[in-house]
């Protein structure tokens, strides 16, 4: 039988189908019963599912990072859709394709190196050009695979470089709108921002934060490898490194996002708002995804655990 995908699910639907298992946590209900909440995904999207009177026969080898087939029922909780699970059933790893369950950018490789490897060149300052360039070189086997978030924003696989992408055009279209800001340094930082992400984080699948990212974090990291990079490329005593650093040190704005230092030059400012605005309308696009118009969408924790309504007018 062929995989049905989640962005296929409609309310009512009967389901049988494979799905990689996201997280799953048991619990007991008022009754004593068991049962477990899953997340399951596939390349399409992802969905809540709980399994009721969840015996221990029944989950036999099922852990987080299985495909299991699931059979069950689509239903409507709060405005987004949901599995209800009546059985689930280990599938064999060797009889499945991970491809069909990690979503991931639909750019390609070669598209993404072309954008990225333009916005290098297009870099006129020498010594920010070359401290870019060699950093980038560095991670060159990570940067178009991995995500950008290990939830949240652009979490799929090359959703770092799709991210990069997207706030490359829009430091363009801020700097031809504002001659006044330098466009080395905004590319600079557009490139090299989120780049630690590549250490912090565990790969593309099933996303994890590393030892290393959790005890020094993405923005320690990449500030502490520009430096190296420029002091082996002998600007370790330049003006244009320590902006860089700068960049990468303010980008999350705020000294409660994580950010060390508050952004203390215009292209620093600017990083924050175009890094923060790509990063809300891919949540915003995923958010929306499965709630239908004129309906809310659940709670969005990294939005000020907001929920945001999906117009009926003009609905795309």
């Amino acid at each position: 039988m062929p995989r049905v995908n989640i962005s296929a699910f409609n309310e009512n639907d009967k389901i049988l189908t494979t799905l990689l298992v996201n997280q799953m946590n048991p619990g007991v209900t008022n009754n004593g019963a068991p049962y477990v909440s899953f997340v399951l995904q596939d390349k399409t999207g992802i969905i809540d599912a709980k399994l009721w009177d969840a015996k221990d026969e029944l989950l036999e080898g099922i852990k987080v990072g299985s495909v299991i087939q699931v059979n069950g029922e689509v239903l409507r909780y709060k405005n987004n859709l949901q599995l209800r699970c009546y059985t689930v059933t280990l599938v064999d790893p060797a009889q499945t394709d991970p491809a069909e369950y990690v979503a991931s950018t639909d750019l390609s490789e070669a598209f993404m190196r072309a954008r990225l490897g333009e916005a290098v060149a297009s870099i006129t300052d020498p010594v920010i050009r070359q401290i870019t360039d060699k950093v980038l070189m560095t991670y060159d086997d990570k940067i178009y695979t991995y995500p950008a978030a290990a939830r949240n924003h652009h979490d799929f696989v090359g959703g770092l470089a799709t991210h990069m992408i997207s706030m490359i055009d829009l430091g363009n279209a801020l700097c031809s709108l504002y001659p006044q800001l330098n466009r080395d340094l905004i590319l600079s930082g557009i490139l090299l921002h989120d780049l630690g992400k590549v250490i912090e984080l565990s790969g593309p699948i099933l996303t994890e934060y590393t030892l290393v990212g959790k005890l020094v974090g993405h923005i320690s990291i990449m500030q502490s490898k520009v430096t190296e990079v420029a002091n082996a490329l002998g600007y370790g005593d330049t003006e244009q490194l320590t902006l860089i650093r700068h960049l990468i040190l303010s980008h999350h704005g705020e000294y409660e996002f994580g950010s060390p230092v508050l952004p203390l030059i215009m292209e620093a400012e600017i990083l924050n708002y175009i890094d923060n605005i790509d990063a809300r309308m891919n949540m915003f696009s995923k958010a929306f995804a499965s709630v239908e118009p004129g309906n809310f969408t659940q709670r969005l924790f990294a939005l000020e655990n907001r929920l945001f309504y999906k117009p009926k007018y003009n609905a795309k």
